[in-house]
């Protein structure tokens, strides 16, 4: 029989008990009712809101079952446990997104007996299970029991409020008790399961006694951890707590970290390394760090970024040194024209290699004006030794940490570029370029040149100690080579700690030779011009020097070489098939007019004009000092953005002019009713030191005698009030300068003879030099004056 919904007739009737002997199944997952116990259960299968709406209209009763496994099938009794729960719906509730929420209140425990429909959900027979007590003596003392611990449970749960153990106490029911303790517990299924099969409240009590005891253990145990990892962290370092708290855990558990694949990788290759005891030590100590901690730590990256720079530089890897001298000369003539000091240098110490195989490298310094070679030798000299070469540019270097290193407190920290060079060689020997030296800086961050003043000592740098590494490097076999413009900015005692070695810049013939070897072939592969399609002439090559360059070394004249190869290409790519041939008369179509020229007898055919020499960071240059003088009251100005130095000269130089006006054959009056005004052009760029004294006598003396200043002829020196000729620097360049402006006659004070012998013997063929010792040679030599 069935009702006018289509369910069983039996549901409304029921039988000889309250319960009906049929009821609709609703089957849960991961959810256990315990009678008296009331639940919200959601619900979105379209049958099971169908079974409620349906239950609704009836008794309001359902049969409830948990699966055993969760998304088993909802038709099947086998799938659900044997032991569940009648319940009442006391209230439904319907949500937007077209869901069913049921409060559902259990009411006895049964057994199912079979189904008795299927579909559209399904219908269950129910055998209700009664409570049977046994033992009845042992129920008040395992109620006192449970009671106890439940206070201690709610003492130490975080989500059971203390209130919650008052109500147990009004409870009187043995039953009831032990099934409002299971609910409200947070324990497994399967054990609630167990709990909700039996049907002898003694024995669902004595089961609680020992489920709560766990509980209380394992709670018990977690608030002792926590206890002791709160002592030993910052509370504000949450995820430092996490990995505390875990390790406290495995600690407790008596369960040991294993060892991770990457540890054993690790520990094989620092042991490959065959370091020193005290460096092994160290590493190994960092890698015991690491297998102890959490992968998902920050700190443990920070170990593990460690251990690849550790494990990765080259403690004991060295390139075998190639100490065939006459193999090194080749190679060192093919890459370089001249430099004839800088090569000696580099064979004399493989000959002391080859003698010596322990003698430490030499630590020098390439000193030279820009695009004289500096930086490509040292690629040249790694070459000819068969060693790696590493460049580090020092230019505008503030950071201390730059050159040892930062610690590892430092977020990014990293090994200083010394060693990150090192790694980059892939050998403990490379030749390593200190590239700039002299254009390092110094500010808040330190000092990097008293950084390297460890790295260039040989006495120290065999135990360099960088910051991030901790561990003393040996850098006693690499090759240091710095480079320099100037030494002035180098620190004294960063430049004791290396051998200077001047490289000087090149001649005419010396840049028409490189010009033709290096530069030409080179620009004409870089602008893809086949080989004889084009010929740059001799002559054209010493015409771009002469009048379009004007520089110690070949930067700007491989520039123009590449402008002239440039419009050959243009002509090349528009079709023209016939080669091409520039000389001296095609060079204006390509670098238009030409930019300099040579203005020493220009400048020089009027009296109070003398030429002088000047030395630059970029090699030497001419200036020429001008005089004139006006009505006035014997006074002197100074213009051309001169240095104080520089004016203390030219006061000299006036006063040495007044004491021996006579001798000069100058009248007293014109220094008394005339105004002197000496002016050195390009007033744009700053000039100083002592050096010009010598040049401004002399165009003083022109303009106060009216003899002009032999042609071609140039000077330096520096002079006393007494009109002694002092010795200056900066010879080299002086003169190389003088030479490329089409000087052929130097004045140089006597004692800066010596310093010839740095400048190449070509040049010195090509000017006539004057060595004085006071100024009434120089004016003799000058203007023909008999002092």
């Amino acid at each position: 029989m069935t009702d006018e919904n289509g369910a069983p007739s039996d549901i409304l009737t029921g039988g000889a008990s309250s319960t009906p002997e049929i009821l609709p199944l609703l089957m849960l997952d991961k959810l256990i009712l315990f009678p008296m116990a009331a639940m919200p259960i959601r619900l979105t299968d379209p049958n099971e809101k169908r079974l409620i709406d349906e239950a609704v209209l009836g008794p309001k009763l359902v049969a409830v079952l948990t699966l055993r496994e969760s998304g088993g099938a909802s038709h099947a009794l086998d799938a659900a446990f044997d032991v569940g729960t009648t319940a009442r719906i006391l209230q439904l509730q319907r949500l937007p997104d077209d869901s069913l929420v049921v409060l559902l209140q259990a009411l006895q425990r049964f057994r199912p007996r079979g189904l008795s429909r299927r579909e559209p959900y399904p219908f269950v027979r129910v055998q209700v299970l009664e409570d049977k007590v046994t033992l009845p003596e042992k129920v008040p003392a395992l109620a006192t029991a449970i009671r106890q611990q439940m206070t201690r449970y709610a003492q130490l749960s975080p989500t059971m409020p203390d209130e919650a153990t008052h109500v147990l106490d009004n409870i009187d029911d043995p039953g009831r008790l032990a099934d409002i303790v299971a609910a409200n517990l947070n324990i497994s299924i399967d054990e609630k399961q167990k709990l909700l099969s039996l049907t002898d409240p003694r024995k669902r009590l004595e089961r609680l006694v020992y489920v709560i005891g766990n509980e209380l253990q394992v709670m018990e145990t977690s608030h002792k951890i926590q206890a002791e990892v709160k002592s030993s962290i910052d509370a504000s370092q949450r995820e430092f707590y996490l990995r505390q708290q875990l390790k406290a855990i495995q600690d407790e558990l008596g369960m040991g970290e294993k060892d991770r694949p990457e540890i054993n990788e690790y520990r094989e290759k620092i042991e490959a390394l065959q370091l020193d005891d005290e460096i092994r030590k160290e590493a190994l100590r960092e890698l015991d760090r690491l297998s102890q901690m959490n992968e998902a730590s920050a700190e443990y990256h920070v170990i593990l970024t460690y251990l690849d720079w550790f494990v990765e530089l080259p403690w004991n890897v060295e390139t075998k040194d190639q100490l065939d001298i006459d193999r090194a000369e080749k190679i060192l003539d093919e890459d370089h024209y001249g430099l004839a000091k800088v090569k000696k240098r580099i064979l004399e110490y493989l000959a002391v290699r080859k003698l010596q195989p322990n003698a430490p490298g030499p630590i020098l310094c390439f000193a030279g004006p820009p695009g004289v070679g500096k930086t490509s030798l040292g690629q040249s000299i790694a070459r000819a030794l068969g060693r790696n070469f590493v460049r580090m540019s020092l230019g505008g270097l503030h950071d201390e940490a730059e050159i040892r290193g930062h610690r590892r407190t430092y977020v990014g920290a990293m090994p200083g570029r010394i060693l990150q060079g090192i790694r980059k060689a892939g050998s403990r020997n490379p030749v390593f370029m200190l590239d700039e030296m002299d254009k390092v800086g110094a500010d808040f961050r330190g000092d990097p040149s008293s950084a390297l003043l460890e790295v260039l000592d040989p006495a120290q740098n065999n135990t360099f100690n960088d910051n991030y590494l901790n561990v003393p490097f040996d850098l006693s076999r690499v090759m240091f080579i710095g480079t320099a413009n100037v030494l002035d900015t180098i620190p004294w005692a960063l430049r004791d700690r290396m051998e200077v070695i001047g490289i000087p810049g090149y001649v005419l013939e010396e840049k028409v030779h490189i010009a033709r070897k290096y530069l030409v072939p080179r620009q004409m592969a870089a602008n893809g011009i086949p080989p004889k399609r084009v010929t740059l002439t001799v002559p054209a090559i010493r015409r771009i020097v002469e009048f379009y360059t004007r520089e110690a070394g070949v930067r700007n004249l491989e520039r123009e070489i590449g402008t002239v190869f440039r419009g050959c290409a243009t002509a090349i790519a528009k079709g023209r098939r016939k080669p091409i041939r520039v000389d001296t008369n095609d060079l204006g179509q390509y670098l238009g007019p030409e930019r300099f020229y040579h203005e020493v007898l220009d400048r020089t055919r009027r009296p109070g004009v003398a030429t002088g020499l000047a030395w630059t960071p970029t090699g030497g240059d001419i200036l020429f000092v001008e005089a004139t003088r006006m009505p006035g009251k014997g006074g002197l100005t100074l213009t051309g953005q001169m240095g104080d130095v520089m004016k203390e000269s030219a006061q000299a130089v006036l006063s040495y002019v007044r004491a021996n006006a006579e001798s000069l054959g100058i009248s007293p009056d014109d220094l008394k009713n005339f105004d002197i005004h000496i002016h050195v052009p390009a007033g744009a760029v700053p000039k100083d030191g002592p050096s010009a004294g010598v040049t401004m006598l002399t165009a003083l003396a022109s303009l106060l005698t009216g003899k002009t200043v032999k042609p071609n002829l140039a000077m330096t020196g520096e002079i006393t009030l007494r009109g002694l000729v002092l010795p200056v620097g900066g010879i080299k360049e002086k003169v190389l300068a003088a030479i490329r402006a089409g000087v052929k006659h130097i004045i140089l004070p006597e004692r800066c003879a010596n310093d010839l012998d740095e400048v190449p013997e070509k040049a010195r063929k090509k000017v006539t030099f004057h060595f004085v010792t006071e100024m009434r040679d120089v004016l003799n030599l000058a203007l023909g004056l008999k002092l």
